[in-house]
């Protein structure tokens, strides 16, 4: 039997047609540099994302002291956490599974060894560019897709020279069967190229500015079609291919069940792509969205699952080894944590359960069950196997990894359970009334009661990334001893072009012969969802009823605009006022649908660290010029216990109005119905505008020229709610 043949699955094992009948055996040679290179690359950007998370969580505890304005503000900072952790961490980690397993599952090297080394310095020169744009604040505003129109052509054409050299290399392997792991991998390679390009499509204002074609419920539809399945095909199906491959190496038993793999893959690619919309439940999205949203993520818990039991059962008989081997310890917490997201991933899609649950840390906590239970323990299972094998060595330090997998484990539990009770509480809070009928508390003592939370957050953190810095010592430690084998030989003999069907052969078998269908049809069944939820509300004009007193923001509101999306305002308020009494006292009227129509991107936020500002122009919300000028200048002056960081440097920075006439006409270009010619006059109005507030602020003693950015933020959130008329809104 063929050392990777351990992992086929027990009706795979031994089978007549796992071997080659014909054809001589040939000897070539495992390319490990690739591999090396992203271990490391995996190793120092997880220290380095990890350790921005933890400077965040802090800036919550510390917010005057850490939030060091403009560059590391909360609002600049969180994104580029985010990315780091997903794309330099975790891709980096995917990228070094899959050129270790691929190449050992195919018996064939990589197609393409300068192919490799371009996907490499491309992926790592893409993480530098997010590290420098996003705290300069050059950013789209959409979640996990903040990076500018450059970086996203960027991000396009390293995936295709990824792509290209993996199904290059699928095709001239030399083992006939696809294992599990390869139809992971192809079935990330398409959906992950998919989402990127669908919802990147924008029109630059200039080098590193660009609006959204999509505006509104459009664009939050496509945003968060993109958004689940960024976390469903880079997060979840590559990571389920790894585990097919690697947890089964570490424990030296066959995968479960081939069957149940099969059901696996098939329903979870299938299922997944339609969950998109359980991420805007009671906002304005059409109800019918809402709906399949929520059946098709409630219906995910049973291939997750599935996929989770073939994982744990494959360790069946081996149980006592998991005691003794750190690497088994870190994969089956890493499966354990991905069939609790799982499970509680359809629960919060559920209307009664996310009526609790969103805009709350409760999100938070159940992202990081995923992030750090899920895709860094099994990392990190991975490379402490992987490291050890191409360097041909023992690992450094046995206690320090099982130091690393406890720390890591209780930086977990100190993560996530404050996350879960502090969502919980903030849920109570804002819902709660008093006997006459009144709002119990006000927004800022939610937020001043969470504080401790945050606190014991930042601990788990700390715990957390403690962990991580040990691993790279210790791996760092381990490699120093030893030299690499970069070219590693083997032997396998040549792929038969004749193929005999074997008796009693899995009808699936064909499949697996056949790549190129594999690729297609795998492409076909994540369309469907995408398509049958997108056309109708693009096409069908009554999902979207416009509102006839819903203008275009003027350009002053629009540079405003521009800044708020800059400085991650949305990171922290939502502008989506669902149709709950509890909301509705506290912010105005609900949420309509024709209210976002010029929005380019949408801003409906994911999270309430501060509260909605969908009407915070209008109404009983409505505050001066004044009381925006010294909030934004020393938040804590005006309330007490916030957290949110100062943006002082708005009043001195002056506005770029020579992009308004570009701002314009990308604008006009998206659909937005500004007069033909107005690129050309639109500063004489920004100016009379930025003129009215500056003297509203001279009236109290505030004397600013009309051309600094506090005043385009300022007019922006003064236009907020603005066009609604709570009690004649109607839809035209």
């Amino acid at each position: 039997m063929q050392p990777d043949q351990i992992i086929q699955g027990r009706e795979a094992v031994g089978t007549p047609h796992q071997h080659h009948s014909v054809g001589k055996r040939e000897t070539f040679y495992y390319d490990n540099k690739i591999v090396r290179n992203f271990a490391y690359a995996t190793i120092i950007w997880g220290v380095v994302g990890m350790l921005a998370g933890l400077w965040v969580a802090l800036q919550l505890v510390f917010p005057k002291t850490l939030n060091l304005q403009p560059y590391f503000n909360f609002g600049r900072l969180r994104p580029l956490h985010t990315n780091a952790v997903i794309f330099a961490f975790v891709g980096n980690g995917i990228f070094m599974g899959y050129y270790y397993s691929i190449q050992r599952l195919l018996k064939t090297r990589m197609w393409s060894d300068a192919m490799s080394k371009i996907h490499f310095w491309g992926w790592q020169l893409i993480i530098v560019a997010a590290a420098l744009t996003l705290p300069l604040g050059f950013t789209s505003g959409k979640e996990y897709a903040e990076l500018e129109w450059p970086i996203d052509i960027a991000i396009t054409v390293v995936w295709v020279v990824f792509g290209w050299n993996m199904f290059a290399t699928i095709l001239k392997r030399r083992e006939r069967h696809l294992y599990v792991a390869i139809w992971f991998y192809i079935a990330t390679f398409v959906t992950v190229a998919v989402l990127h390009i669908v919802n990147s499509i924008e029109v630059p204002v200039s080098f590193l500015k660009s609006y959204p074609v999509y505006a509104g419920v459009q664009d939050a539809l496509v945003q968060w079609w993109y958004g689940h399945n960024a976390v469903a095909f880079f997060l979840t199906t590559p990571y389920l291919g790894l585990m097919y491959y690697f947890l089964p190496k570490a424990a030296n038993r066959p995968v479960f069940s081939y069957k149940l793999s099969i059901i696996h893959f098939w329903s979870l690619i299938f299922i997944y792509i339609w969950a998109g919309p359980h991420h805007l439940l009671y906002t304005a999205l059409p109800n019918w969205a809402q709906s399949l949203g929520i059946v098709f993520s409630f219906t995910l818990i049973f291939p997750s699952w599935g996929g989770m039991i073939n994982g744990l059962l494959t360790l069946r008989g081996a149980w006592d080894k998991v005691r003794e081997d750190v690497i088994l310890k870190f994969m089956v917490v890493a499966v354990t944590a991905y069939g609790m997201a799982t499970f509680e991933g359809p629960m919060m899609s559920l209307k009664s359960i996310n009526a609790i649950s969103h805009f709350t840390d409760w999100t938070i906590a159940h992202v990081h069950v995923g992030g750090l239970g899920w895709n860094a323990m099994l990392t990190f299972g991975i490379l402490y196997w992987l490291v050890p094998k191409i360097f041909r060595t023992e690992l450094h330090s046995k206690k320090l990894a099982n130091f690393h997998f406890w720390i890591a484990t209780l930086g977990i539990l100190f993560y996530a359970i404050p996350m879960y009770w502090a969502g919980l509480m903030q849920a109570s809070m804002w819902k709660e009334f008093t006997p006459s009928g009144q709002l119990k508390y006000s927004f800022l003592d939610t937020v001043t009661f969470m504080k401790p939370y945050y606190a014991v957050r930042s601990f788990g953190g700390a715990l957390f990334v403690t962990g991580a810095i040990v691993m790279m010592y210790n791996l760092f430690r381990t490699v120093r001893k030893a030299n690499l084998l970069a070219d590693e030989k083997a032997e396998a003999p040549s792929l038969a072009k004749e193929y005999t069907k074997h008796t009693g052969e899995h009808w699936h078998r064909w499949i697996e012969r056949k790549p190129t269908p594999l690729l297609v049809m795998t492409l076909i069944v994540i369309l469907i969802g995408g398509a049958v939820e997108m056309i109708p509300t693009f096409m069908v004009k009554s999902n979207i009823p416009t509102i006839a007193s819903v203008k275009p923001y003027t350009p002053l509101e629009l540079h405003g605009r521009d800044m708020y999306v800059r400085e991650g305002c949305n990171t922290c308020h939502s502008q989506m006022i669902r149709p709950f009494r509890s909301e509705t006292e506290r912010y105005g009227e609900y949420s309509k649908a024709g209210e976002f129509v010029f929005d380019h991107p949408f801003l409906w936020g994911s999270k309430r660290t501060g509260p909605d500002l969908s009407r915070e122009g209008a109404g009983n919300n409505k505050k001066s010029d004044t009381w925006h000028f010294n909030h934004m200048d020393d938040p804590q002056s005006l309330s007490t216990g916030s957290v949110m960081p100062a943006y002082s440097f708005l009043i001195d920075n002056v506005i770029d109005t020579a992009s308004t006439g570009a701002k314009i006409r990308a604008m006009q270009a998206v659909g937005v119905s500004y007069p033909a010619g107005y690129d050309m006059i639109a500063n004489q109005d920004l100016v009379k505008q930025a003129n009215q507030i500056t003297a509203n602020l001279h009236k109290d003693s505030i004397n600013v020229p009309s051309n600094r950015e506090i005043i385009a933020i300022i007019a922006y959130l003064q236009r907020l709610g603005k066009d609604i008329d709570n009690n004649k809104a109607q839809p035209k």
